[in-house]
């Protein structure tokens, strides 16, 4: 059903409608690889989405599209969906979960889409979307498990071919499998000495697990805040294409994705979601055999709401070890504190905030507890000061990251 010449007509169809994605050189991001980003979070529904949903409603007769169109999407596909179907005359509604991001829900209502919001995960929404499509017999637009949606997304790994030569790897993002079947397909006929890497969530790794087992599994939950790949069950299709054209997938942690996420922002100005993150937190935390590789991450969203993105990059502070809490139990006497600061600033360190504690319990009377939260550079910076401290005779309680 999927075919090498189904994703050039995708391509031909796609040429007006989305951008051809700038794969530019990540020079800052690693020192042991020859990193490249493929920024479809430059597209203009903000994610890859848009190819593939486009695609797929391209193929319709006229009788599906007088059905009006339905879909089911965590944010990425209902914008992708919505755009196409306004763009085509059709009405479309899109099946979204409560816990969808603000910014993405009120994306899609902005492209012409009337939206319901369904409580649960990704797989919630989806249920609903069918009962719905048995109700009303609308046309439905699944996010991944179709071979229209997949060779629309498999113009993106023709477009790397042509833009870098020779790439040793390409990294892909993977929630229901859509985005990787179609990279992986076309890059495999094409050129099959590239590696095809997939990346999950270590609280979502529906894929994972499935080729463990051996055939499509559904998880219990999808615990994650990278929403675009919470899928708890991937596709009957993308399973088969990711079991046959996959070389290996791994995971990663909120933390190492709020690190890529920081990462990506800071020394490349690019702004990724926790889907379109996953692949650079692979390469950055060395969850694939990479060094001194060509290699391709697939940036696939920027869609990241500004409430989360606040709280990400300080996670992503927190476990590149750019800011730490220390307590430091002190002689109760004048001067301490000058000593301990001379001390932070000595070794670089910045200090953000200071609290004088007298009251605890557990300390002698002649003595408080100093509790002082640093700015840093890493982790290397952090035992520095903890050890010049502990040398100067100061008794470290606690750190606290």
């Amino acid at each position: 059903m999927l075919t090498l010449d189904k994703i050039y007509h995708a391509a031909f169809v796609l040429k007006k409608v989305a951008r051809k994605t700038d794969l530019i050189k990540a020079t800052k991001l690693s020192d042991h690889c020859d990193l490249y980003l493929k920024t479809e979070n430059l597209q203009e529904t903000g994610s890859f989405k848009l190819r593939g949903a486009y695609y797929k409603i391209s193929q319709l007769t006229d009788e599906e599209k007088s059905r009006g169109i339905l879909a089911c999407s965590a944010g990425n596909h209902a914008q992708g969906v919505a755009m196409a179907a306004t763009r085509n005359g059709i009405k479309s509604l899109i099946c979204m979960p409560d816990g969808a991001p603000i910014s993405k829900v009120e994306a899609t209502k902005q492209l012409g889409a009337e939206v319901r919001l369904v409580k649960g995960a990704y797989d919630d929404a989806y249920a609903t979307a069918l009962q719905i499509q048995e109700e009303t017999g609308a046309t439905f637009i699944h996010p991944f498990d179709d071979p229209e949606v997949i060779a629309g997304q498999g113009t993106i790994g023709l477009e790397i071919l042509d833009e870098l030569e020779d790439p040793d790897a390409v990294v892909v993002p993977i929630g229901g499998g859509g985005l990787i079947s179609g990279v992986a397909y076309a890059i495999k006929h094409l050129n099959p000495k590239v590696k095809v890497y997939g990346v999950q969530a270590a609280g979502a790794a529906s894929m994972v697990e499935s080729q463990k087992a051996g055939e499509p599994i559904m998880l219990d939950r999808a615990d994650t805040f990278a929403d675009g790949i919470a899928v708890k069950h991937p596709g009957d299709l993308t399973y088969e294409l990711v079991k046959e054209y996959v070389d290996e997938i791994v995971t990663v942690t909120e933390d190492e994705i709020s690190t890529a996420i920081l990462a990506l922002l800071e020394k490349q100005k690019v702004i990724a979601e926790g889907a379109g993150a996953v692949g650079v937190a692979a390469v950055l935390f060395h969850k694939l055999p990479v060094q001194g590789k060509k290699v391709v991450c697939i940036v696939s969203g920027g869609n990241i709401d500004v409430n989360i993105l606040s709280r990400v990059i300080t996670r992503g502070l927190v476990t590149s070890g750019r800011n730490v809490s220390l307590t430091l139990s002190l002689a109760d006497k004048p001067g301490q504190l000058q000593e301990v600061a001379d001390i932070i600033a000595h070794c670089g360190g910045n200090v953000v905030s200071v609290h004088h504690d007298r009251s605890d319990a557990n300390m002698s009377i002649t003595s408080c507890f100093l509790k002082l939260g640093l700015e840093t550079r890493d982790r290397e910076q952090i035992a520095q000061i903890k050890k010049e401290l502990t040398e100067a005779g100061f008794h470290l309680v606690s750190e606290r990251v």
